[in-house]
């Protein structure tokens, strides 16, 4: 079990009277995986809720034939050791495999714009590849992705689609980056988008 580090809680005696210091969220990041069943998210939720915590942020999926899911869940550091606690157990019960690590609210530091990118062409190899190069060799953070195949309406050719949230820093001229990302995406025969996230 991993100990919550002293920053995360001061208790009351020890604070400075007049500060105005304000306790830090604590999460535990879980992250579960294993053959797909009916359940398996009503037993990760309860067994989070029964220990008084909450999840402020998720991703679910399925994949092939595994489940998989990536849980932020919020709580006092105490109720947190608790879930942990619970983990090899409920592991067992669900068959999976579920590994978690302690970490604290996201840095704030840098002034960056969420942009929205979606791409959509036939599907082949590396263009995940492709549009991670893209963003990483310009220094933009990609924060989300999910990717996706279907075949396509009329012809049931193989389609690939993806979304992607980037953090762009606001020193960067969306403009130009927006026309170099088209020009890119043109010469690999990607149909893409760049725009503002909405809210």
């Amino acid at each position: 079990m991993l100990n919550c580090p002293e920053q995360y809680s001061l208790p009351n005696k020890l604070r400075t009277p007049g500060t105005s210091m304000t306790r830090q969220k604590t999460f535990l990041v879980i992250s579960a995986l294993g053959e797909d069943h009916p359940g398996i998210v009503n037993q990760l939720s309860q067994a989070v809720l029964d220990h008084g915590c909450n999840i402020e942020d998720s991703r679910m999926t399925v994949l092939g034939g595994e489940f998989a899911a990536i849980l932020l869940v919020e709580g006092k550091w105490n109720t947190l050791a608790k879930i942990e606690n619970t983990l090899p157990e409920l592991e067992r019960q669900l068959g999976m495999t579920i590994i978690s690590k302690r970490t604290g609210e996201r840095a704030s530091g840098r002034n960056l714009l969420p942009y929205a990118v979606d791409v959509v062409s036939m599907d082949h190899p590396g263009i995940v590849n492709n549009l991670a190069g893209f963003f990483a060799e310009r220094s933009i953070n990609i924060e989300d992705m999910a990717t996706s195949t279907y075949a396509a309406a009329h012809t049931g050719t193989t389609m690939f689609s993806v979304h992607i949230t980037v953090g762009i820093p606001a020193d960067i001229h969306i403009a130009g980056l927006r026309e170099e990302f088209m020009d890119y995406c043109d010469g690999l025969n990607l149909d893409a988008v760049l725009e503002p996230l909405k809210g």
